[in-house]
């Protein structure tokens, strides 16, 4: 681990909106929990769009304290992308987000780094009690980690605690959108990294009021489908919107001789069944959905040819440079 003025160990990203008055208490947590280690560190706070006093006091803290560095964002564009922001800036070996709201507690950060130098990749918080509002917050959560954990086969019990460690290897090739940033170990796992979990301690609010509720809970699932479909067909999506579109085709088929049995053998003209409307729209969907496939695997194939990006990982390699 580094130890050298200005080359950190830990990079702590705090993503904040609104939190002016959790913050001052915050930066101090985080101070004490790495003041009695031998690892250099800094703290990237971002402030997304604040419209508090926040400005003013980072700017401030900044100015004193050479280890606080701080990013501000010109709107408020989301936790995802102000913490993107933060690991893109990050100079440290470990990553660890935290939340602004002060709910988790600094003092955890170091046995997440000690999971991380026993030769882990990722170090996950399990908030096991949990201090929020049971209906709106953790029953919603606890809901949304079984499916989760059932979609992605990442077997962890708290996926939507911020409070996590990374090595900076493993969010060097990932990008946030949406509310991703909770499925960062499914896609570190997928990868083939190493992902642990540890039981962390969780706090009540004590300052503003949440920015969560079941709004959030049900972008959550619409960000989950994306990143199962990214992961499954993400080089191969004529195979989805194909496959499909073949179904279509099947279903057309299906209708078509359905309404030639009714007008030969039922005693039913063409008009008095809706066979031949779904005759032809199953057949117009069929279409659709192949040239859709069509023009998704142009898209994936423009995609690694403009970023020379190869459709494979490569763990290590010997007598290369």
């Amino acid at each position: 681990m580094s130890t050298n003025a200005g080359e950190p160990y830990i990079s702590v990203i705090v993503p904040a909106f609104n939190e002016a008055a959790s913050l001052p208490p915050l930066v101090e947590e985080i101070r004490g929990a790495l003041k009695g280690h031998a690892y250099c560190y800094e703290i990237i706070i971002v402030n997304d769009g604040s419209i508090d006093n926040s400005r003013e006091f980072l700017d401030d803290l900044a100015e004193k304290d050479k280890n606080c560095k701080v990013i501000h964002l010109r709107k408020n564009c989301g936790q995802t992308a102000a913490m993107m922001a933060g690991i893109d800036r990050a100079k440290g070996a470990v990553i660890i987000p935290i939340d602004a709201d002060r709910q988790n507690d600094p003092a955890d950060i170091p046995l997440l780094v000690e999971k991380i130098d026993d030769g882990c990749d990722v170090c996950s918080g399990w908030r096991r009690h949990r201090h929020d509002n049971p209906l709106l917050r953790t029953l919603p959560s606890k809901a949304a980690n079984v499916l989760i954990k059932t979609i992605s086969g990442v077997k962890l019990h708290d996926y939507g605690c911020t409070l996590k460690a990374y090595r900076r290897e493993i969010l060097t090739e990932i990008r946030l959108y949406g509310e991703m940033h909770r499925f960062i170990p499914i896609f570190a796992s997928w990868n083939g990294a190493k992902v642990a979990e540890v039981p962390v301690n969780h706090r009540a609010r004590r300052h503003g009021k949440s920015h969560y509720g079941l709004k959030r809970t049900v972008k959550v699932l619409l960000d989950l489908m994306v990143i199962t479909f990214i992961h499954t067909y993400f080089q191969r999506p004529i195979y989805v919107f194909g496959g499909f579109g073949l179904a279509s085709f099947a279903l057309s088929l299906l209708s078509f001789g359905a309404m030639i049995y009714f007008k030969y053998f039922g005693g039913k003209s063409f008009i008095q069944t809706p066979l031949p409307l779904l005759t032809a729209l199953f057949l117009l969907i069929g279409f659709i959905s192949i040239f859709m496939g069509f023009l998704a695997q142009i898209t994936m194939m423009t995609y690694y040819e403009s970023q020379d990006r190869p459709p494979y990982l490569v763990a290590y390699t010997r007598n290369l440079e």
